[in-house]
């Protein structure tokens, strides 16, 4: 049994209290949905604010890499989890708040376009102070529109 598996409910109740009272997280609109030891999920629902070509109706580039970020923040938060679970609960919470962005690279493949959205992020590695993640972005027909890998300070 992975060790992260005892602690997952711990997990994923602290990221959602966190992913839910960042302003700018509900002012995009997106949902965290899933939280594992292997993936995190958080689906977006498109909407007129979010339209970055007026003329085609596509979701702005913008609006993509944010929520890859968000995911791949997310997931690092996972990661890191396991390596301050010897620290006592509001510690580990101070020290796991203070995760960001390194580096992001987003690679647009295609448009963002569809009713909704969802992005997949999943851990490539989780050291003492970086972690590296990868995530997809799907349109509501399966369809990738765009991959990203972030890179995140933990600790």
């Amino acid at each position: 049994m992975d060790e992260i598996d005892e602690f997952l409910p711990e997990i994923r109740q602290a990221l959602l209290d966190f992913f839910n009272r960042v302003p700018f997280n509900q002012l995009v609109g997106f949902t965290l949905t899933e939280i594992t030891s292997e993936k995190v999920i958080i689906q977006l629902p498109m909407r007129p604010e979010l339209v970055g070509n007026y003329l085609t109706g596509i979701l702005h580039g913008g609006v993509i890499s944010t929520v890859i970020d968000v995911a791949g923040g997310a997931m690092s938060l996972v990661g890191a989890f396991r390596k301050l679970e010897h620290l006592p609960k509001e510690e580990r919470i101070m020290r796991l708040s203070k995760i960001g962005t390194i580096d992001l690279r987003v690679d647009y493949l295609r448009p963002g376009r569809g009713k909704s959205f969802e992005v997949h992020a999943s851990l490539l590695r989780s050291g003492n102070k970086v972690a590296v993640t990868r995530a997809e972005f799907f349109n509501d027909k399966g369809e990738l529109c765009a991959v990203g890998t972030g890179t995140y300070l933990c600790g």
